[in-house]
């Protein structure tokens, strides 16, 4: 069973920085952060393979928010740049074990408890 701590998240003015963090425990070789915001569906926000570093961003955040990864810690990061208010949601890390190069096709097993992040105007 993979564990999966989260940390980061918080308040910030448009514009402003934040940096999210996802620790796993056991065997994963990809990650990703989801988020979802009050009334609307849940978004595939970024991932990475955590082997070769290959990324995958959703279109809303292509360069804005920048996914990396501590292959020796097993730790993902999202740090995400002129951060805007309808960024604004509920932040959740997902692992797995993902084949395929196709960062779109991996599949998720394992789920973070979420974390908030909040952009005000």
């Amino acid at each position: 069973q993979v564990q999966l701590v989260e940390s980061g998240g918080g308040t910030v003015q448009a514009g402003g920085s934040l940096r999210l963090s996802c620790a796993a425990s056991g065997a994963t070789n990809c990650m990703g952060w989801f988020r979802q915001a009050p009334g609307k569906e849940r978004e595939d926000v970024a991932r990475v393979y955590i082997g070769d570093g290959a990324t995958y961003y959703a279109e809303s955040v292509q360069g804005r928010f920048a996914i990396s990864r501590d292959k020796v810690k097993n730790t993902a990061y999202l740090q995400m740049n002129s951060l805007k208010p309808e960024d604004t949601g509920t932040y959740t890390c997902a692992a797995g074990v993902c084949y395929g190069v196709n960062p779109r096709s991996w599949a998720f097993d394992y789920w973070g408890q979420g974390t908030q992040v909040t952009v005000s105007s």
